[in-house]
């Protein structure tokens, strides 16, 4: 069954699908919109006491339910200055060294952070000999990103590619997943070096965006599109410890990438770990002992 599953997404329109399911879930549709609202809580057991908005009627869309705002202060910040919080809810699939600028994707599975980030070598060499991790969010999860550190933006690039699913099966299976499947690579400057936060696309992830430049949606195609942002003056983007950064319409991926000698994981964060946003996940250090 595993096999059919993985070969099936090697033969099925992944971006046809997701580009219907993405205009199914913005539509506004009322009972239907809010039946199948119902359908997904039930399948996969929201905890809507949660949510700031509790009842599926209270949604005029799924994509509005989907990206839901939760009930103030759930989530408390890890406010230290030296802590990196969590920037997502979600479970750690994967962290670690970055060695000879590979990434570990699943057990047998590396693939290289360069083309991660889009394929330039002076883009990904600060990261060379840091540190990674990558966080699943299931369809359960708050699907809002926050910025894990202040940082002010210095670029974000669109990197087109496939859409295949990155649930935990298809990570052991499909080589270079993340280098492979649709993204958007951001790049800020903070306290502890350069930070990059890459949104991994996925099946049925109709769109990706960003609090500066709402739904990224370049024109479709094998081009990179890559944008510039000053560190100061009206066109800057710096946002704080905790802020919303970004959504997925419908869930994904968050991988994170530090330079060497930045930051180390907390000893409780391992794969497998549910993460929770705004939780304490590293420290940062520029002791290479750490």
């Amino acid at each position: 069954m595993d096999k059919l599953k993985i070969t099936l997404q090697y033969i099925l329109p992944k971006h046809l699908i997701s580009r219907l399911v993405g205009k199914l879930a913005a539509a506004k549709l009322g009972f239907i919109s809010h039946a199948l609202i119902n359908i997904f809580i039930k399948a996969y057991k929201i905890n809507m006491q949660e949510a700031q908005f509790e009842k599926a009627s209270d949604y005029d869309s799924f994509n509005a339910f989907f990206t839901r705002p939760l009930k103030a202060g759930l989530r408390p910040l890890a406010t230290e200055q030296n802590v990196i919080a969590h920037p997502v809810d979600g479970k750690i699939s994967q962290l670690g060294d970055i060695i000879a600028g590979q990434l570990v994707q699943a057990k047998n599975h590396d693939y290289s952070l360069q083309s991660l980030l889009g394929g330039k070598a002076e883009t990904a060499d600060p990261f060379l000999g840091g540190k990674f991790a990558t966080i699943y969010l299931a369809p359960k999860d708050y699907h809002r990103i926050h910025m894990p550190v202040t940082g002010t933006l210095r670029e974000m690039i669109y990197v087109p590619g496939e859409l295949f699913s990155v649930n935990p099966l298809t990570a052991e299976n499909v080589p270079d997943l993340f280098a492979r499947n649709e993204r958007v690579v951001t790049l800020f400057d903070t306290e502890l070096g350069p930070m990059a936060l890459v949104l991994v696309g996925a099946t049925i992830v109709a769109s990706i965006e960003t609090v500066w430049a709402g739904t990224v949606t370049p024109p479709a195609g094998k081009d990179v599109f890559r944008w510039q942002y000053p560190a100061t003056g009206l066109n800057s983007v710096t946002l704080e410890k905790g802020a919303e950064m970004g959504r997925f319409k419908l869930g994904s991926t968050v991988i994170l990438a530090f330079p060497a000698n930045s930051m180390a994981f907390l000893p409780e964060q391992q794969p497998g770990t549910v993460t929770r946003m705004g939780a304490a996940f590293a420290n940062i250090t520029t002791d290479p002992r750490s």
